[in-house]
C-alpha cells in the first residue's frame, strides 16, 4: 500500500510544531472508539451531518486556493482536490443514507459551531493570507484524515469484522486518494520554497495547530451527541 510522507519537509514539520495537539486529534477518543466498534451511532450520525456541511466550506477554500496559485501545474493541483470534494458530496450522501440520513435532513441542520468555527478560520487565513497561509490551514484534515485512516488500517487493536464503521476505516487505504493527499503534501512544498516558508515558520505552524485544534474540537462535537 502507497503511504504518503507524513514526516518529511515543511509538512512533517508544521506536523511536528503541533506538538500534543497532533496527537490528540488522530488518537482522539472519537477515532479511538470508531475503530473498535464501540462509538455511539447518535455520535458517528452526528459527526456525518456535520461532515457534509463542512465538505462545502472546505470546496469553497479550495476554490479559493486556485486563485491564489500562480502556475499552472499548481492550480491542475489544486482544482484536482477542489473536483475531489465536490465529487465526494454525493457519495457522502449515499453513505448517509445507510445510516438512515437523507440529504434533506443532512442540509437541513444547522451548522454546529465547531463547524462554523473550524470552516470560517480556514477561509479566513484564506482570504487574509497567501497561498501558503492557506494551505497550512487545509493541511491538517487533507493528510490528517490519511494518517488517521492509515492509523486504523494497521493497528492490530482494531476490529473490522462485525463492526459498523469497518466501511468508513477501509476507504482510507485508496490508492487515488492517498496518492492525492501526497499530491498535496508536494503542493504545500512547493509553495514553500517559492514563498519563504523558512523565515515564515512560526506562523505557518500557528494556522497549522490552530486547524489541528479545531479537528479535535470536531471529533469532540460529534462525540458530545452521545
Amino acid at each position: 500500500m502507497f503511504t504518503p510522507l507524513f514526516e518529511k519537509g515543511l509538512y512533517g514539520r508544521l506536523r511536528q510544531q503541533a506538538g500534543s495537539h497532533w496527537q490528540d486529534y488522530v488518537a482522539h477518543p472519537f477515532i479511538q472508539q470508531l475503530a473498535v466498534g464501540t462509538l455511539p451511532e447518535a455520535a458517528f450520525r452526528r459527526y456525518l451531518t456535520q461532515d457534509y456541511l463542512f465538505l462545502i466550506h472546505f470546496a469553497r477554500a479550495y476554490a479559493l486556493l486556485v486563485s491564489k496559485l500562480r502556475t499552472l501545474p499548481e492550480m491542475r493541483t489544486a482544482t484536482a482536490s477542489l473536483n475531489a470534494i465536490v465529487a465526494e458530496l454525493p457519495l457522502h450522501v449515499a453513505y448517509c443514507s445507510r445510516w438512515g440520513l437523507s440529504e434533506e435532513q443532512i442540509v437541513a441542520q444547522q451548522e454546529a459551531p465547531e463547524t462554523i468555527n473550524y470552516t470560517r478560520y480556514v477561509l479566513d487565513i484564506g482570504h487574509s493570507g497567501d497561498a501558503l497561509d492557506l494551505l497550512a490551514a487545509l493541511m491538517p484534515c487533507v493528510a490528517g484524515y490519511a494518517e488517521i485512516g492509515l492509523n486504523l488500517l494497521h493497528s492490530p487493536a482494531t476490529v473490522m469484522e462485525g463492526n459498523p464503521y469497518a466501511s468508513w476505516i477501509r476507504n482510507y487505504g485508496d490508492e487515488g486518494y492517498l496518492a492525492g493527499v501526497q499530491a498535496s503534501i508536494n503542493l504545500l512544498e512547493t509553495v514553500g520554497h517559492q514563498r519563504g516558508a523558512e523565515s515564515r515558520l512560526p506562523e505557518l505552524a500557528e494556522i497549522f495547530t490552530t486547524a489541528t485544534r479545531l479537528e479535535s474540537a470536531f471529533w469532540q462535537m460529534g462525540l458530545n451527541a452521545s
